[in-house]
């Protein structure tokens, strides 16, 4: 059975669907490449898949061990290039934690986002910068 399943709605948007609880993503080209703009881009997804990735990652690890990541959020910044157009780097700012972490938790929830399956599945000539401000 498969994970997605996609289709084409016209005008360069899309429907995907998640097949195990049926919830819908719709994204359209965005309006610096013929498209409306009206939802998140496909490129959108992959950096907002980034940061999410991260986030439950981090959020395994604190469960794991005690710490509380209420407050967490994240600015995601996305860079494109041309030629081919592709994304270049995606910045990733983690902050608002109410409850600061020490110094051994940092490191903890540092090592979690920078390894997950996302992050380890882009491609080494896409830039992550990623900072911890917590």
């Amino acid at each position: 059975m498969p994970t997605i399943q996609s289709r084409y709605l016209g005008d360069l948007r899309t429907e995907a669907t998640h097949v195990a609880s049926q919830e819908k993503l719709i994204t359209d080209a965005p309006t610096d490449n013929q498209g409306r703009g009206e939802a998140f881009s496909p490129t959108d997804t992959l950096c907002g898949a980034l940061g999410s990735c991260m986030m439950t990652i981090m959020g395994i690890a604190a469960r794991t061990h005690g710490i509380n990541l209420d407050g967490l959020h994240a600015d995601i910044t996305k860079f494109m290039v041309s030629d081919p157009r592709r994304i270049s780097k995606i910045e990733i700012r983690f902050f608002g934690l109410i409850e600061a972490p020490d110094e051994r938790q940092k490191v903890l929830l540092e090592r979690a986002a920078r390894t997950c399956p996302v992050a380890l599945s882009i491609h080494p000539d896409i830039i992550q910068d990623v900072t911890f401000d917590f």
